[in-house]
């Protein structure tokens, strides 16, 4: 899904440019008023595929306070690409705003926002694009692919969120002191759930059924030992613990 974003701004951008380079052309043979306002060295600066250029002579034509909204709405997307595939998703982002500020019905820019969101680690945002894009073309296969992807990336963090602080075992139940100090302690509980998932991994990847019963041994041992050893003077539960992640991640082979 962030393998696509600069592909498809190429695109876009040369399908809005090509009614301005004909627009560009059509009155080449009239003297511009206001060479500032002109924007046929943007559309050069666009059809060279210079990036710097198209940000410097592109932003020249952007800061014309008389530049036609037409006009305004591609030389910021063309910007926008421009600093995107600059990796300046800050700058990026700040043109999408003014495009969609200037017309909020462009369902390829609330894509594009989307990607660029969700490159910054801002899933909401990402989404709420996603699902605006949908709103105004149902069949746009980029944004519902997005939005599918990543609705299920945050059932999956809501999923994990929703087991955070607790322990592989029902803390309504403890009775033993270690487990009632483990259900205490969020980063206990929360490597006590790790350990137990990871031996129960390796266990069901064993390679018959004596190695899997050697295995469940090894943590038969280690919470019994948990057990027998919490409260002692010298014991440090967490060390033991994260020890036996450790074990179990070697064994793991990582």
């Amino acid at each position: 899904m962030r393998g696509r974003p600069i592909i498809r701004n190429i695109v876009l951008v040369s399908l809005l440019w090509a009614a301005f380079v004909q627009g560009a052309l059509a009155t080449g043979a009239e003297p511009a008023k206001d060479v500032k306002a002109d924007p046929t060295p943007c559309v050069a600066a666009i059809s060279s595929g210079d990036d710097d250029k198209i940000i410097g002579v592109c932003g020249e034509l952007l800061d014309h306070d008389k530049l036609a909204k037409p006009d305004r709405i591609k030389a910021l997307i063309a910007r926008a690409g421009a600093f995107d595939r600059k990796q300046n998703t800050v700058r990026a982002i700040d043109d999408y705003d003014d495009v969609l500020r200037l017309d909020p019905t462009l369902a390829d820019i609330f894509n594009i926002r989307g990607e660029l969101f969700l490159k910054k680690g801002g899933r909401p945002k990402a989404l709420a694009d996603f699902g605006m894009a949908i709103k105004l073309n149902p069949d746009h296969a980029a944004a519902r692919a997005n939005y599918k992807a990543l609705a299920l990336e945050l059932e999956r963090i809501g999923a994990l969120m929703a087991v955070a602080g607790k322990p592989s075992f029902n803390c309504k139940t403890a009775r033993r002191a270690v487990e009632k100090a483990i259900c205490a302690n969020p980063e206990l509980a929360d490597l006590d759930r790790e350990i137990n998932a990871m031996n129960v991994r390796i266990i069901g990847e064993a390679r018959n059924y004596e190695d899997a019963r050697a295995l469940q041994r090894e943590q038969d041992a280690f919470v019994a030992r948990r057990n027998a050893e919490f409260g002692r003077p010298g014991y440090d539960l967490r060390k033991a613990m994260k020890d036996r992640m450790q074990k179990l991640v070697g064994v793991d082979g990582y």
